[in-house]
């Protein structure tokens, strides 16, 4: 059986997590301490899979640390060892062709692959720090929230870990400040009509999911902890698209 190796309530995780329920393949979850988890999954023989982020054009020396040793989601199958949600999708259409996650159309590939490249690159980070920007400002709020969502609880499953780590995270790790949130917000909208528009075409939300939808939802989900960004996405198709795929607890 795979094992996939994961962070509880990270967003990154959770597209890997959809995309091998989306194929039914049997998978045991392992769940791995953040900050931590770049030693961890090195000593479980991965890397970090060539990829190199930043946060806010800045890379901090934890981002650069990781980005050397190792990242999650990392899936240990049949004695490969595959490295970021990119790879896992190539290597589960590979192995199980159907339902694919990427269409068989060339042109239409390659905008699944251009939107899914920005969901990995841009999205998911800007989502990452909306959240954070959220801890910093309001530890404790933040800290209560996290406890359940539509991933679960965020990091760390106690209260008080999440109230005292997880700003931590954000600012020595993420760079982010009250300036920094500010700008993120304000850039929100443009990248919530870019998904809309990415709808409206068909790319996304269609009758058939694609691995675009997987890394898309899950920062959408991650950003809708916060209590003041529900009226930001009200109305729009990219609310219907998490609603979708992550719902609220109460309305699973």
């Amino acid at each position: 059986m795979y094992r996939l190796y994961v962070i509880p309530g990270s967003h990154a995780c959770r597209a890997g997590i959809l995309m091998l329920e989306h194929k039914q393949v049997p998978y045991r979850r392992v769940d791995v301490p953040t900050l931590l988890h770049p030693v961890a999954v090195r000593l479980r023989g991965f890397d970090a899979g060539g990829e190199t982020r930043t946060a806010g054009w800045r890379r901090t020396l934890s981002i650069r640390f990781g980005d050397l040793l190792g990242t999650v989601p990392a899936l240990a199958a049949d004695g490969q060892r595959i490295s970021t949600n990119r790879q896992i999708a190539r290597f589960l259409d590979e192995r199980h062709p159907e339902p694919a996650l990427f269409p068989a159309d060339p042109d239409r590939r390659r905008l699944v692959e251009e939107a899914e490249r920005w969901a990995n690159e841009e999205l998911q980070m800007a989502a990452r720090r909306i959240a954070l920007g959220w801890a910093v400002r309001d530890p404790v709020g933040c800290s209560r929230r996290a406890a359940d969502g539509r991933m679960g609880y965020l990091l760390y499953r106690r209260e008080l870990m999440r109230r005292l780590i997880i700003p931590q995270i954000g600012r020595r790790i993420f760079a982010v400040n009250r300036a920094a949130e500010r700008e993120l917000l304000a850039e929100l909208p443009v990248m919530l009509d870019r998904i809309d528009a990415w709808i409206a075409d068909g790319l996304l939300g269609g009758v058939e999911l694609n691995a675009a939808d997987f890394m898309v939802a899950p920062s959408l989900a991650l950003i809708l902890y916060r209590p003041d960004m529900l009226p930001v996405f009200e109305g729009r198709p990219s609310l219907e698209l998490v609603d979708r795929l992550l719902p609220e607890p109460t309305a699973a």
